[in-house]
């Protein structure tokens, strides 16, 4: 096993009063959608697999993925990490209707064929929720384990920054709500893809016969723990800090 970089702690208050603003209407957002599903008895994950027949492990939920024809932002909930706490995982990707033009994928001249101009699509990062449809962890993956077009961290979190999905399917609390979290965990999922780019870069030195990209050895780059609670409460006192 490498020798892999290890994660930075999160310092939210380095961050600017503009984006812990942003970071505290999305928890206020991230409420507001619980608080709207707790009335009707639901959660969300319970909404992705309503009406789906029954769940296996790999597929896609809801069928067919959540799109948005507007910001091509997409996401799916599946599940086959057996080993770990979570019940599954939501998979965010940006389709390359989102991709700025002029933005290229990392140089690669493997065997595998990667999706190029229309059909490029970026993952973007791992959401892990419990059984009770609460999140409980963010990952990064590497290549393989979604097929993406591989872009630099810092194109992704471009992306990042345009992930909306507002429609109504399957549930417009459930699409608030993860377009929310993208925005409450912004540094974390930063830190994340950044992380990754590093331990891409570390594997690949020393694993030079393989394909980096394609090596079944190297899947998650890295993970954190998560709690929207923690979370806002450490960007609401980052805010009263501030004058």
């Amino acid at each position: 096993m490498p020798n892999l970089p290890p994660l930075k702690p999160i310092d939210l208050n380095s961050l600017s009063r503009a984006d812990l603003e942003a970071m505290d209407a999305a928890g206020e957002q991230i409420n507001d959608c619980y608080r709207l599903l707790k009335k009707g008895s639901i959660n969300i994950v319970g909404e992705c697999l309503k009406d789906q027949g029954t769940f296996f492990q790999m597929e896609h939920y809801p069928q067919g993925d959540v799109y948005d024809s507007e910001t091509f932002a997409q996401y799916y909930y599946h599940n086959h990490r057996e080993d770990m706490d979570e019940h599954g995982h939501f998979h965010t990707f940006m389709r390359a209707g989102g991709i700025d033009a002029g933005t290229k994928p990392v140089p690669y001249d493997g065997e595998v064929k990667w999706e190029l101009g229309k059909d490029a699509v970026s993952h973007v990062i791992c959401i892990s929720m419990d059984k009770a449809g609460f999140p409980i962890g963010l990952f990064a993956t590497n290549r393989w384990v979604t097929g993406e077009t591989w872009y630099r961290s810092e194109d992704v979190v471009t992306m990042l920054d345009n992930w909306v999905i507002d429609h109504a399917f399957p549930n417009l609390s459930v699409n608030l709500w993860i377009t929310a979290m993208m925005r409450l965990f912004r540094p974390q999922i930063v830190e994340l893809l950044q992380h990754r780019d590093q331990v891409v870069q570390s594997w690949a030195d020393e694993n030079t016969d393989n394909d980096v990209f394609e090596d079944r050895k190297l899947e998650v780059t890295g993970e954190m723990p998560i709690s929207v609670e923690k979370q806002h409460e450490l960007v609401k006192t980052a805010l009263s800090k501030m004058h």
